[in-house]
């Protein structure tokens, strides 16, 4: 058992044996309080991308300069080769948070991203956006190792960052991603532009976070077909605010 499942297995039983003796003395309401704090504890590290409490997560880029890191998950798509183009045209860097059977399936792509100057990060093997939070440690271990072997070969280099399937976690992550060398990526500016294609409210909604050390989140190949316009408002708005989009040293 690796020190983060029994970091957590040692947090679930400190709160569930305090919970079990009130609820056996006679105070099962505080017992019952106890056990609710405790699995809004678990969910709350489960759900909230942020949250370190099933390992540690990387959510602003290190800087002393107007840079930001502009990351762009779920490809390669249609829209891959389009967004290399605005990305030269805007002069910015960009890294594209794959998904292993996507990329298996348009390889030429995964080398245009390299051969561009921009890199890539994992973002696991088939994308389980409704499971991930609940994945076991062999499932969680397949999707994460086997989207490193994928990329790996298509890119000619292992990717070092991963960010996790809607921002979710559990125990079984950290494990993983120490054994592949990887670092977990949050973000710190969104317009939930993989689920609305109005550009206007996306762009206003990450505005408030496009600042120095911002960590952007955005998508490609989205059903609202609206990606390439958002990229291209966000690419506006950081060139109106002097900073620039580069990759992590």
């Amino acid at each position: 058992m690796t020190r983060q499942i029994r970091k957590s297995v040692a947090l679930l039983l400190l709160t569930l044996v305090p919970a079990a003796v009130l609820i056996a003395v006679g105070r099962p309401w505080i017992g019952l309080a106890v056990l609710a704090a405790l699995h809004l504890t678990v969910l709350w590290g489960t759900l909230a991308p942020h949250s370190r409490l099933f390992g540690p997560v990387m959510r602003k880029l290190r800087t002393s300069q107007r840079d930001v890191w502009l990351t762009i998950d779920d490809g390669p798509s249609d829209d891959t080769q389009a967004l290399l183009d605005l990305l030269d045209q805007y002069r910015a860097r960009a890294t594209f948070f794959l998904v292993g059977e996507r990329a298996a399936r348009r390889p030429e792509l995964v080398q245009a991203i390299r051969s561009r100057g921009h890199e890539i990060g994992n973002h696991s093997a088939t994308h389980p956006s409704a499971w991930f939070w609940a994945l076991s440690p062999r499932r969680m271990a397949h999707e994460v190792g086997e989207a490193q072997r994928t990329l790996a070969t298509l890119a000619g280099a292992p990717p070092r960052w991963f960010r996790a399937v809607v921002g979710h976690a559990n125990p079984f992550v950290a494990p993983v991603l120490a054994e592949h060398g990887l670092c977990r990526v949050s973000w710190s500016a969104r317009g939930y532009d993989g689920v609305s294609g109005d550009v206007e409210r996306v762009v206003t909604r990450m505005l408030k976070g496009l600042k120095p050390g911002a960590i952007i989140l955005l998508h490609e190949g989205s059903a609202h077909g609206h990606s390439t316009t958002i990229i291209r408002r966000v690419l506006e708005e950081l060139r109106a605010r002097d900073l620039r989009a580069v990759l992590p040293s």
